[in-house]
């Protein structure tokens, strides 16, 4: 059972709800240690005064502010304590406003708040569903780990969820952040209806277990075979598209991949792995050799063209290299076909 990470009370208007907050959210990255390669000794970080390669002690550092050209202000931990935004255990709520309105470039991390004792659950309760007929959300502010932080109280699933945000100087003003802006081109009325088209084709209804995080999967994987002295035998990446030519072409062919639209990224297939020293071909080495020749006589978008007149499907994420062999394998097939049909 998760701890509280923090417990006080939720006001709005005269009322007083004990709550406590709990993580609600958690990341399974995995986690390295460092080491010095060749050797099983672990590296580790000390504090070390850069002038005279000295190690110093944790009470003997202070903070300091760069003020500019160089120049810090040194603070304290008592000085620091003396600004401290204090110790509310109040998380109040000074207005309700429309979801709708907040853009969620503004939140930040969610938390689950929960009734702290039985006295709290009708007044706890009154507010989800208050929150949940009126379709608003409460803003609020309360000091966390001597953090003053915003917050967002919103109804989700019979509970009331917490959600920290910046503040609006916080949030990056994308014309003095990005290099280069959007432009306003020109986009023509067809051009957008064959992308609506496309979106409609590739709408899904939103559910979360639709999607995993691959990559994770494929370092555990890795991390499970090297501890069976197996090594993983890297596959080609399947390399993004060249330079589209011709857009509308581009979104037909989206189009016709996106027939049988499935929800979610796909499941990766495991890591292929083998014992050192065995070199035994890969299942898809044949179709590679095959494809070889093809390969060496047209460009990637050449044999995008010919896929998808063989009608070869998953042809956009194929690299060069698989789209020759995908080719080279269907076309003696369709060939074969034509001369039956022919006798």
């Amino acid at each position: 059972m998760a701890r509280a990470i923090w417990s006080g009370s939720l006001s709005f208007g005269l009322v007083n709800v004990p709550v406590a907050i709990y993580s609600a959210t958690q990341d399974h990255e995995v986690r390295f240690h460092q080491f010095q390669r060749g050797t099983s000794s672990r590296i580790k970080n000390k504090r070390v005064n850069e002038k005279t390669g000295k190690e110093v002690d944790y009470e003997d550092i202070v903070k300091g502010a760069e003020v500019g050209d160089g120049e810090y202000v040194m603070l304290t931990p008592e000085e620091l304590e003396s600004v401290e935004p204090g110790r509310s255990r109040t998380i109040d709520i000074t207005d309700f406003v429309d979801a709708a309105e907040i853009d969620p470039v503004y939140f930040q991390k969610s938390y689950y708040l929960a009734p702290k004792d039985e006295t709290a659950d009708k007044a706890y309760s009154l507010l989800a569903r208050a929150l949940e007929k009126a379709e608003r959300i409460g803003i609020a502010t309360f000091v966390m780990r001597n953090k003053q932080y915003l917050a967002a109280v919103r109804p989700h699933d019979g509970m009331l969820l917490l959600e920290t945000m910046f503040f609006a100087d916080e949030v990056r003003d994308p014309g003095k952040e990005v290099d280069r802006l959007p432009a306003d081109a020109r986009v023509q009325s067809k051009d957008v209806t064959m992308a609506v088209k496309l979106i409609e084709s590739m709408t899904s209804k939103w559910d979360p277990k639709n999607y995993e995080d691959t990559y994770t999967d494929r370092v555990e994987q890795l991390i499970e075979a090297k501890r069976k002295n197996e090594e993983v035998v890297t596959e080609e990446e399947p390399a993004t598209a060249g330079k589209v030519l011709d857009l509308m072409e581009a979104l037909r062919a989206s189009l016709d991949e996106a027939k049988g639209h499935k929800a979610g990224n796909r499941k990766q297939e495991k890591l292929k792995t083998r014992k050192p020293g065995d070199n035994s071909p890969d299942e898809d080495d044949g179709r590679a050799r095959a494809g070889d020749e093809v390969s060496a006589e047209l460009s990637k978008q050449e044999l995008y063209d010919a896929a998808q007149e063989l009608g070869i499907p998953g042809r956009s994420k194929m690299s060069r290299k698989q789209l020759a062999a995908a080719v080279a394998e269907a076309q003696p097939k369709k060939n074969k076909k034509r001369k039956k049909a022919a006798s």
